[in-house]
């Protein structure tokens, strides 16, 4: 089973098995659709704040979780995982509380007469029963405002600049949730494990939330630097730049990328790190046109141009037991192998490797550059031109390497492309967990 999988159900499951130890007994008491009301409101509430908390932490990119959820690539996909279970449970938590008033007001149920509150024992509890009304009314605006932002977050055709900046309210709607769940949570619940673990949750989350306002998520791993070249490079429509830096890198692995952002713009993109690292405070990204943002940078970049670099990030970096290797690139794919065909050329690493690489309208001249710097590294290379080869499939991959199935396949390249290959290299004896790819995919 896949990290990030495990992460998901482990603090699902987890908290719901919590929930049920601090709760069986009302759990068990509870009569009638009025009475399994209050407990399913604190169920699900309980449940979105451990997923919408969860996937804060994520949002502040932390170093220490990249190794155990196998880089963050698989962070942002776990993070959007977690906001779209978040949705559904806050979506459940609404629909109880307010779905059997409904059903009463059609005449369908009757609701039980409700006796008087339990006194208070202590100020503490006094003061949070008094705010039970204010806290339920603010949860219900900010759960109206998180409806709309994550409908945002997952409409692919809202533009990247706006998304950048409306992600950013999310933070801001979760902060009236904390109080919400700190009023309206059963007050026993705080002094079980529950109540350590959510207590933990919130807090986490709300610092979070404050480091995303305050716009601090990734301070310490950023450096300021210039763009030093330019070169566009047609037939791909891809942009090269070379960003020098003027302040301290603490380097980078092949295969890693950074979030870059030029002169005085309010987003910032990733870009795969496409030069191997040399102490000398030069990065080279190659940035294919794709959407408004990357199709506007050739008119809009100018050398001297600031740029902001912030990273490295990534777990693709080529490792693994396997001495035997396939790599397959695809379009703009090929960036973080041309990047370990550097490295390589300075520092081989006694690993055999093919490395296929499929285009489409490459100029024989970047063609050559890469076949000169394959045969530096040692490395066989089979290169796939669309509309003029047989298309590059797990089978021409199967058929060109005899002992695929000892090899760890490194891919990086259009999502249907590396699943087709996936399953078919699976299909015929390859371990899943040979094949590596990278989730480029940030929202």
């Amino acid at each position: 089973m896949k990290p990030i999988i495990k992460a998901l159900l482990a603090l699902l499951v987890g908290t719901a098995a919590l929930w049920l130890w601090a709760s069986w007994d009302a759990l068990v008491a509870a009569q009638g659709l009025f009475g399994w009301r209050t407990q399913m409101i604190q169920f699900t509430g309980v449940l979105a704040m451990a997923a919408m908390s969860a996937g804060m932490l994520l949002a502040l990119r932390p170093s220490w979780l990249e190794p155990r959820l196998h880089g963050l690539d698989k962070m942002y996909r776990l993070h959007q995982w977690l906001g779209i279970a978040a949705l559904a449970l806050a979506i459940a938590h609404w629909l109880w509380k307010h779905a059997p008033k409904w059903a009463q007001q059609a005449g369908w149920v009757q609701r039980p007469p409700r006796g008087p509150r339990p006194e208070p024992g202590s100020e503490l509890l006094r003061f949070l029963q008094d705010q039970r009304h204010l806290a339920e009314q603010i949860g219900e605006w900010a759960f109206y405002a998180m409806l709309v932002l994550v409908a945002i977050a997952l409409w692919r055709r809202f533009p990247y600049r706006h998304f950048y900046i409306s992600h950013r309210w999310l933070a801001l709607a979760y902060l009236p949730l904390v109080w919400h769940s700190v009023i309206l949570l059963e007050p026993g619940a705080w002094a079980t494990p529950l109540g350590a673990l959510m207590a933990a949750l919130l807090v986490v989350g709300s610092v979070a939330s404050l480091a995303s306002l305050s716009r601090r998520i990734g301070m310490r791993r950023k450096a300021v630097g210039v763009i030093e070249e330019l070169d566009y490079i047609d037939g791909v429509r891809v942009n090269a730049v070379t960003v020098h830096l003027r302040e301290r890198w603490a380097g980078h692995a092949p295969g890693q990328f950074a979030f870059v952002s030029f002169a005085d713009e309010e987003s910032h993109h990733p870009f795969t790190i496409a030069s191997a690292w040399q102490a000398d405070g030069r990065l080279r990204f190659l940035i294919k046109e794709l959407g408004d943002y990357t199709g506007s940078l050739r008119q809009r970049l100018r050398k001297g141009m600031l740029a902001v670099v912030e990273g490295p990030y990534g777990r693709f970096q080529f490792d693994g037991p396997s001495q035997r290797q396939i790599w397959v690139a695809g379009g703009i794919g090929v960036t973080p192998f041309i990047a370990r065909l550097e490295q390589l050329a300075r520092e081989p690493d006694g690993r055999t490797i093919d490395f296929f690489y499929s285009t489409a309208g490459l100029q024989e001249e970047r063609l050559q550059q890469i076949a000169a710097a394959a045969a530096a590294a040692g490395i066989r290379l089979h290169v796939t031109v669309s509309g003029r080869d047989p298309r590059l499939d797990g089978a021409a991959v199967r058929a060109a390497v005899p002992e695929w199935v000892q090899a760890d396949v490194w891919f990086c390249g259009p999502t249907a492309f590396g699943q087709a290959l996936r399953e078919d290299l699976c299909a015929h004896g390859l371990p899943e967990h040979c094949f590596h790819q990278e989730l480029f995919e940030m929202r």
